[in-house]
């Protein structure tokens, strides 16, 4: 099992991190949520409790929980930016049937 980042969402969560003072990762999970089921939710990893896998990727961590890692296993983890004003985390889970329209959950 595994949650990685590219390198642009790496360099994005380390500058991030730097500039917040605290934190050892990113925490990316899921929640029910939505039209299709499901939404990511993603904050600063602040520990690691008991039930977290850690993986790492370009020296940072990324923190899942264990029960939203057989909904995120697999999944990369990018920053886009669309345009000047648009940027953020792309998820590209290869776990996902469908989406609903806005793009905002999904289902397995």
């Amino acid at each position: 099992m595994s949650v990685h980042l590219t390198e642009a969402a790496a360099t994005h969560v380390a500058r991030m991190l730097e500039q917040r003072g605290r934190g050892i990762g990113l925490r990316v999970a899921t929640k029910k949520s939505g039209c299709s089921g499901f939404a990511y939710v993603v904050d600063y990893a602040e520990a690691i409790e008991n039930d977290d896998e850690v993986f790492e990727s370009y020296g940072i961590r990324v923190v899942v929980d264990k029960a939203s890692l057989e909904r995120l296993d697999g999944t990369e983890i990018d920053f886009v930016k669309t345009n000047a004003l648009n940027r953020g985390f792309e998820f590209r889970n290869p776990n996902i049937k469908n989406t609903c329209g806005c793009g905002e959950s999904f289902s397995l």
